[in-house]
C-alpha cells in the first residue's frame, strides 16, 4: 500500500480548490468519497470519472489534483477532459484501451432506450456505426492531448458533433453497455418500470481514511437484455478483479447487483 495521506489535507483541497466561491462547503464525507474515486481512476480500476460536485472547471480540477499530490496521493498520470460544460477525469491509458475496445466489440455494446420504443433493444448495425465513428473521434482527440501533454496532469477540450453524451461518457466510464436515445424526438426514454439489474462495485481505502468506502461503479443493465450481453459483463467482472489484483490501495472489493424497476429513469 502506498503511505497513508491526510484526510484533512485532502478535504481541505477538496474545499479549497472546489468551492462554489464559499458560499456552500462541501462535505466532509464527499471530499473523501471524491478523492477516493479519483484514487480508483489513477490505480487503474476504472477509466474515468464524471466530476459532478459543483461548478469547477478544468482549471480547478487541475489545481485540486496538484493539490491531491501534495498530500500525497501523487497519481502518476490523470486527463482532464472538458465536454460541453461537463468535465471527465480520465487515466489516459485506459480510457483510450476502452475506447478501442468498444470499437472492436461485437454485438456493439450499446442500448437503444429512446422514449418511443416499447422496450429497451440493443442497437442495430447503422446506429452503432454512427456512435463508433463519434468513440473514434474521441479516441484520436485523447491520442493528440497525451502526446503533447509533458506533466503529470493534462486538460483539452472536446466539441461534439452530434453526439449523444450519455452514450460517450458511459462508454469513457467503463460502463459494458452505454445507453443511447434518440435526441430528436425528446431526451425522455423508455426505462420507466422496466426491470433493471443494478451492478454496484465497492471497495475499502484504508490509505485515505480506516474503514472509508469508495463506490467504484453503478451502473444498470435492462434485465431482458443481460443474456445477450453477459460476454461483456463477465469481461467486465473479469477485468476490474484483475485490475484490482494489481493494485494496493484498495482491499476488500464487492461486486454484487439487485433488480430495480423505478416509475423513472433520469439518464
Amino acid at each position: 500500500m502506498g503511505r497513508a495521506v491526510s484526510a484533512v489535507r485532502v478535504v481541505a483541497a477538496a474545499r479549497e480548490e472546489l468551492g462554489a466561491g464559499g458560499r456552500r462547503r462541501l462535505p466532509a464525507a464527499r471530499a473523501l468519497q471524491l478523492a477516493g474515486e479519483v484514487l480508483a481512476v489513477a490505480a487503474g480500476l476504472k477509466p474515468a470519472l464524471l466530476y459532478d460536485c459543483g461548478a469547477a472547471g478544468a482549471a480547478e480540477l487541475r489545481r485540486y489534483l496538484e493539490r491531491l499530490r501534495e498530500a500525497g496521493l501523487a497519481p502518476l498520470r490523470l486527463h482532464v477532459l472538458s465536454v460541453e460544460g461537463s468535465a471527465v477525469l480520465l487515466h489516459p491509458g485506459l480510457a483510450r484501451r476502452r475506447l478501442a475496445a468498444v470499437l472492436g466489440a461485437h454485438p456493439a455494446p450499446f442500448v437503444d432506450v429512446s422514449a418511443g420504443r416499447r422496450c429497451p433493444v440493443l442497437c442495430g448495425p447503422a446506429q452503432a456505426e454512427a456512435i463508433r465513428s463519434h468513440l473514434a473521434t474521441l479516441l484520436a482527440h485523447l491520442s493528440a492531448a497525451e502526446a503533447a501533454s509533458a506533466g503529470p496532469v493534462s486538460s483539452s477540450e472536446v466539441v461534439p458533433a452530434g453526439w449523444n453524451l450519455c452514450t460517450v461518457v458511459g462508454v469513457l466510464l467503463g460502463y459494458p453497455a452505454a445507453y443511447t436515445f434518440s435526441t430528436e424526438e425528446s431526451n425522455e426514454n423508455c426505462l420507466a418500470l422496466t426491470p433493471l439489474r443494478v451492478f454496484t462495485a465497492r471497495a475499502s481505502c484504508p490509505r485515505i481514511k480506516d474503514s472509508l468506502g469508495v463506490q467504484i461503479y453503478s451502473f444498470s443493465i435492462p434485465e431482458s437484455l443481460c443474456g445477450e450481453l453477459e460476454e461483456a459483463l463477465d469481461a467486465w467482472r473479469r477485468e476490474l478483479k484483475e485490475a484490482f489484483g494489481a493494485q494496493s490501495d484498495f482491499v476488500g472489493l464487492c461486486i454484487s447487483s439487485e433488480v430495480v424497476s423505478l416509475p423513472a429513469v433520469a439518464l
